[in-house]
């Protein structure tokens, strides 16, 4: 069974997130919490708080083992960004983009099974 939670505008740019996100997918949930708790970034606090969502939603909503559980995916997706400028020489203005991202993480049960190798029979 699949379980997910899901993050949204969290202010922090997606390439930063999926830095991280690298790190957590395949692992089991509680390896993925003490690894989370030990990378000194912004978005592995972020990434931390979504996975600690997510194993609440699996044991209260589907009565799952929270021993059990491995990260099959998470997804960093690109939000809405906030349109800024900043004044620079001569009367003239940049345009700054303050990302935002959404992070969804999607927990399984299921022991992933290797792929068969079509060449054997």
């Amino acid at each position: 069974m699949e379980v997910q939670a899901l993050t949204k505008y969290t202010r922090m740019s997606p390439k930063k997130v999926r830095e991280v996100a690298r790190q957590v997918q395949g692992r089991p949930a509680a390896e993925a919490l003490d690894l989370l708790r030990f990378i000194p970034r912004k978005s592995a606090r972020l990434i931390s708080k979504t996975l600690t969502s997510a194993v609440a939603n699996a044991e209260n909503n589907h009565n799952l083992s929270s021993d059990d559980l491995i990260v099959k995916r998470c997804l960093v997706e690109e939000g809405p960004a906030f349109r800024r400028f900043r004044p620079v020489g001569r009367g003239s203005a940049h345009p700054i983009r303050k990302r935002t991202s959404h992070i969804r993480i999607v927990l399984t049960d299921e022991v992933a099974k290797p792929a068969a190798n079509s060449n054997e029979q």
